[in-house]
């Protein structure tokens, strides 16, 4: 009786890992050309609110391509989370060195070494939290999307899903919300604003920013001055 319980088990387990897999490589195939009408990030947020009783909270994003966003959003955004994203294969391995190494010796504070390809998966596919398990589904999402999409297009869907405060996920809602202007005219300054928040953009707020996320904003100005400015995009062919 235990053995044949057991071998449904398998079997169930099988399918659900294959339903899982053909629904991710469908999903990473379809939205290498298609606009991206939701993340689960943006399902999980809502369905929480739901659950809370906020029938008024709305999860919402209007996809732009990369043409109408500013060139300064892209590059702060570079500049503040994975300033090497032109150039590795969805990993940044010194930067998860120096995590671990971090890691181990501040155990209260964990620092995290996840790229712009591994955010634009987690946030499209997965679900908020830590845990191996997710780890490492992203790290095997990661590699498809990096073998599938060019770097200009996990570019512009993780411009177009990214949190930026309560309900406002995309870059062209937070450009309206926070400065009544669309993406494409976002200045270098509030491009460098709006990436200030994205470690955390429900405790950090772009409309009332912090003395810290000031000091980020001007942090990640210099590292797009270092960069290069508008000419790293161009010639890396990212905008």
């Amino acid at each position: 009786m235990k053995k044949g319980v057991a071998a449904v088990l398998r079997r169930v387990i099988i399918r659900v890992v294959l339903a899982l897999a053909v629904f991710w490589g469908g999903g990473i195939a379809l939205f290498s050309v298609m606009p991206v009408p939701f993340s689960a990030v943006m399902a999980e947020r809502q369905i929480g609110a739901w659950l809370q009783g906020d029938f008024g909270y709305v999860a919402h994003s209007d996809w732009v391509s990369m043409d109408e966003i500013s060139p300064w959003m892209g590059l702060a955004v570079i500049a503040a989370e994975d300033q090497t994203f032109p150039d590795h294969w969805g990993f940044d391995v010194a930067a998860i060195e120096k995590a671990l190494s971090h890691n181990e010796r501040n155990e209260n504070r964990i620092r995290g070494a996840s790229t712009l390809s591994q955010q634009t998966v987690k946030n499209l596919f997965l679900w908020d939290g830590r845990s191996w398990l997710r780890k490492g589904l992203e790290a095997g999402l990661t590699v498809g999307v990096e073998t599938v999409w060019s770097k200009k297009r996990i570019l512009t869907v993780y411009l177009n899903i990214a949190e930026f405060g309560e309900g406002v996920f995309g870059v062209e809602a937070a450009a309206q919300r926070y400065f009544g202007k669309p993406a494409s005219r976002l200045t270098q300054s509030e491009a460098a604003l709006l990436a200030a928040v994205l470690p955390n953009p429900l405790r950090f707020k772009a409309s009332a920013p912090s003395g810290y996320v000031r000091s980020r904003q001007a942090w990640i100005l210099r590292q797009m001055r270092q960069l290069g400015g508008e000419s790293f995009m161009t010639r890396h062919h990212l905008h």
